[in-house]
């Protein structure tokens, strides 16, 4: 009787954790393959008016990557890398109902807006740096630790030249003297030198299909 029954718990655990992958591969290409609302480029471009379509679409790619990044952390806190990122993420979250709808099948819960930022002395901000940074370098074959390039998500404001773009390298220790603080480096995501550790820096993805406070979720952020 009880041997039947280890078994039968064994069974279900196996049976749960198969579930979690495929609905989190579900819910993966749900984001690579979802169509985004009709206009939201044209609405980029009033923000962005230096952007061609084709650029448009190259940012379309790079949310992607920010919500791929967020799905695979296991729905844990995650911090916006880009300027130009960000304002799109911003228009398609006004389109409320789509937006909605876009969350629910994508993560399970709500992703709440959060502005773009760079490493700097809030440690919750740089670990979901680190974090998005783990996951994009993961997700174009590059090491987080010693990345010889930029995942897409990273190099995006510098390629478009925004303005008010943030500026990375892969590593940029021989730029210190000359970059003046406009350029930051992929190098300094490993790095606990810059704020006194690396939290968010290749960390468990919380298993299955979710888990965290979702700071990103749920119960964060905010314009």
């Amino acid at each position: 009787m009880i041997p039947g029954l280890i078994l039968a718990v064994i069974l279900g655990l196996v049976a749960i954790v198969f579930w979690q992958r495929y609905r989190r591969l579900a819910r993966d290409r749900f984001i690579r393959d979802y169509v985004l609302p009709k206009g939201l480029y044209e609405r980029l471009r009033k923000r962005r008016p230096e952007l061609e379509m084709k650029d448009c679409m190259l940012v379309a790619r790079g949310l992607r990557k920010f919500f791929l990044a967020y799905l695979h952390s296991g729905r844990q806190f995650v911090a916006m890398p880009s300027q130009v990122v960000d304002d799109l993420w911003h228009e398609f979250i006004l389109y409320t109902k789509a937006y909605d709808d876009f969350c629910k099948h994508a993560f399970g819960q709500f992703l709440h807006h959060t502005p773009a930022v760079v490493l700097g002395p809030d440690k919750r901000d740089n670990e979901g740096l680190r974090r998005v940074w783990w996951h994009a370098c993961k997700e174009e074959n590059i090491d987080p630790a010693k990345p010889l390039r930029l995942p897409l998500l990273f190099a995006l404001d510098a390629k478009l030249g925004i303005a008010d773009g943030f500026v990375y390298t892969p590593d940029c220790k021989s730029l210190r003297s000359d970059a003046g603080g406009n350029v930051h480096c992929g190098t300094d995501f490993s790095d606990s030198s810059v704020d006194g550790g690396t939290d968010g820096f290749g960390d468990s993805d919380g298993g299955g299909d979710g888990g965290g406070d979702g700071g990103g979720g749920c119960g964060g952020g905010g314009d």
